[in-house]
């Protein structure tokens, strides 16, 4: 199996494992992945898009505040490196709209311009040049952090890299050299973003 296979049945079994099963019976029921046109948007504004992440949004076209026949959906489905917080995927419709969310309101950050910024330095800090895919969101709304792809890093970064971003304090920190390295991660950790408190929310 590859990684997104990997990742879904091991999602779809922590689900399970926390008495979530029917919530994730339901999710299947009536989800449906992205449209063939919103893929070729995608592939168009960000040409170094992961094909995993392509596949996940096949699965399905995001989980934070979806509609899927007629039904609004929220359902948790990533994480990051902070312990036991989870996070929504991102539709691609959302994807695209917010492909210039890092340089609207992050630029003071990544230009360094306070000087005492918590910032990782595979960031680049220019930017004008800032190309991030915000994919998702977290349990928050996304006020408090939201995971992003970076096909812009510094000399010291890889193209793809994942970057979260934590807020109060504010950090910014590549946890992932790619997407797949990403959900790998979550796949050892044992989806610990699941448990009985986030079922039951």
């Amino acid at each position: 199996m590859g990684i997104v296979e990997n990742y879904i049945n091991g999602l779809r079994d922590a689900y399970i494992t926390y008495n979530g099963g029917e919530i994730w019976k339901h999710f299947e029921t009536i989800k449906h992945g992205v449209s063939a046109e919103s893929i070729e948007e995608l592939k168009r504004i960000f040409p170094f898009i992961p094909k995993s992440l392509l596949e996940l949004l096949s699965f399905v076209d995001g989980t934070y505040y979806n509609e899927y026949k007629g039904e609004e959906i929220t359902l948790y489905f990533l994480g990051s490196d902070l312990n036991g917080y989870p996070y929504y995927l991102l539709s691609a419709e959302e994807m695209i709209k917010n492909q210039t969310i890092a340089s609207a309101y992050y630029a003071d950050y990544i230009d360094r311009v306070y000087g005492d910024e918590d910032i990782d330095e595979k960031i680049t800090d220019k930017s004008e040049e800032v190309k991030w895919l915000h994919f998702s969101d977290c349990m928050n709304n996304g006020g408090t952090s939201q995971l992003f792809i970076d096909f812009s890093p510094s000399k010291k970064g890889q193209l793809g890299q994942i970057v979260r971003f934590v807020h109060d304090p504010d950090e910014f920190l590549v946890i992932a050299e790619n997407f797949d390295a990403y959900l790998q991660q979550l796949i050892d950790n044992k989806f610990n973003f699941i448990n009985e408190e986030s079922i039951e929310r």
